[in-house]
């Protein structure tokens, strides 16, 4: 078992609980209610689920517990933003609230190795002896389908009345030539330094492109972002996009956009990247390569032709409960949808088990998602966007609240954000809301309940929100909507029940 992190101290910690060097696979039983392939977000909720309701769960992974999430992704990712953000707390406290100056660099390197330490502090929770105490047999080591309903584990058959593949994705690699060659970054990679880059290049400003860049530009790299696309966040609102543009040009990202990158080149300790626009070709130069250009879904080696699953570049392919072509085999999570996000792995699997173990009728169609990017400010959403709604002539209604109208925005000198609320036509019914403002992603939360439990807008106005809270904006949107009812003959209605009432 090879890892993609050198091994220090606080990494023996996290490999002691997500791959023990020492774990003896148990012998199978003869047969499994329940096979999950994959110990990411998705495989672990689906057998701590099944296994806490009485099945009998093998739970199958070749490389560490707990996936990306844990080892490469939202964990340690968002230990790097935090420090990045105190550390841009810290250089702006003297211009914006009068503190002590502070000047000089801080340690990167420090940065790093509190990552690893939280991050194995938190890995016992997805940890292999965790889940055997659950009651899931845990079986280390590459499995492959070998048959419509057995997996096959080193010298172990696993058979079972029905399977999970919960296998995840992986950073793709974009097909430019001298990528490979030139070395890159990704975001399983890019935890492994020590020392901070002095030029980024970021491909790609997506989410993961955009949070890395403005993290590493307040650590102090210059950092430049290329993307083919001509602004940042394309699956979000624009506007929203125009305000975390304008904040990480602050912090000192440069981007370079609407162009194709055409070529990488290494040259010593420096990385060249050719962009082409319109014909006109131009050379950036830097110290280091991330490419955040994509995912690639994981389902190589593991017999899906054997077993009778259907699968394509985008993934495993599943009906909308998240069956396969197997009618015995389930996938879930990154490896078969399209938000590709670990509170939707999550729903995967409880979709999936109401499904596969019982009677269930769920589907993931009917899952409410939000999505959140964390970069200063965050940028949240849940439902249909504007270009959504426009695409599909879905009549609608925008209501907005600036964070300028907000008194706590406006005493934490956070005001560059908004609320958007989309109605739909002329009622309260919420079809989507998008959210830019500090913790944004906590905020979204609110709004993901209206949607889900059938909340209109108007909710919000008869619900108290302490104060001063950002959170206040979804009373004022709330306020805005009972607003829009005040219409003339209403107001006519009022001027004569005032005259009477006297």
């Amino acid at each position: 078992m090879t890892t993609t992190f050198p091994v220090g101290p606080h990494d023996e910690r996290l490999l002691a609980s997500v791959h023990p060097r020492d774990w003896v696979n148990p012998p199978p039983k003869s047969r499994y209610h329940l096979v999950v392939v994959g110990a990411g977000t998705a495989g672990l909720v689906s057998a701590a689920a099944a296994a806490g309701m009485g099945a009998r769960v093998a739970l199958v992974e070749r490389h560490l517990m707990g996936g990306d999430c844990l080892n490469v992704g939202c964990v340690p990712s968002k230990a790097i933003l935090a420090a990045a953000r105190h550390w841009a707390d810290a250089r702006g406290t003297a211009a914006r609230y009068h503190g002590p100056p502070v000047s000089g660099g801080g340690d990167f390197a420090a940065v790093m190795e509190r990552m690893r330490r939280l991050r194995a502090d938190i890995s016992p929770i997805d940890g292999a002896e965790r889940f055997r105490d659950l009651g899931v047999d845990v079986f280390l080591g590459d499995g492959r389908f070998t048959g419509p309903d057995t997996v096959q584990v080193g010298d172990a058959t696993l058979r079972f009345r029905r399977g999970v593949i919960a296998t995840g994705a992986r950073a793709a690699a974009p097909p430019i030539p001298g990528l490979a060659e030139g070395g890159f970054l990704t975001n399983e990679t890019i935890w492994n330094l020590t020392e901070l880059p002095a030029h980024l290049i970021v491909i790609g400003a997506g989410p993961i492109g955009c949070e890395m860049a403005q993290a590493f530009a307040r650590f102090g790299s210059a950092v430049t972002v290329v993307d083919m696309a001509p602004r940042i966040l394309p699956r979000d609102d624009a506007d929203a996009a125009t305000i975390v543009h304008e904040a990480m040009a602050r912090d000192g990202v440069e981007f370079v956009l609407g162009v194709a990158v055409k070529q990488v080149a290494r040259d010593g300790a420096s990385v060249h990247v050719t962009v082409d626009r319109d014909g006109v070709a131009t050379t950036i130069t830097g110290t280091h390569l991330l490419v955040a250009a994509g995912r690639a879904p994981n389902v190589e080696g593991l017999g899906l032709d054997v077993a009778g699953v259907r699968f394509n570049k985008q993934g495993v392919e599943t009906d909308d409960r998240l069956r396969t072509s197997n009618p015995k085999i389930y996938a879930v999570g990154d490896v078969a949808g399209k938000h590709q996000f670990t509170h939707a792995a999550d729903f995967h699997a409880r979709t999936m088990l109401a499904n596969a173990l019982f009677f269930g009728r769920s589907r993931v169609s009917k899952l409410v998602i939000p999505w959140a990017t964390y970069t200063s400010p965050e940028v949240a959403h849940v439902g249909e966007t504007i270009e959504q709604l426009t695409r599909e002539k879905i009549p609608f209604e925008t209501i907005t609240v600036p964070m300028h109208d907000n008194d706590r925005a406006i005493l934490e000198g956070e005001t560059s954000g908004f609320l958007k609320v989309h109605l739909e036509g002329s009622t309260d019914r919420i079809l989507g809301a998008t959210i830019v403002a500090p913790h944004a992603g906590d905020l979204i939360g609110e709004m993901s309940l209206a949607i889900t439990n059938g909340l209109g807008l108007g909710a919000f106005a008869k619900t108290i929100h302490p104060y001063p809270t950002t959170a206040e904006a979804f009373r004022k949107a709330g306020d805005q909507w009972n607003r829009r009812k005040l219409t003339p003959l209403v107001r006519r209605v009022f001027a004569a029940w005032f005259r009477m009432f006297r």
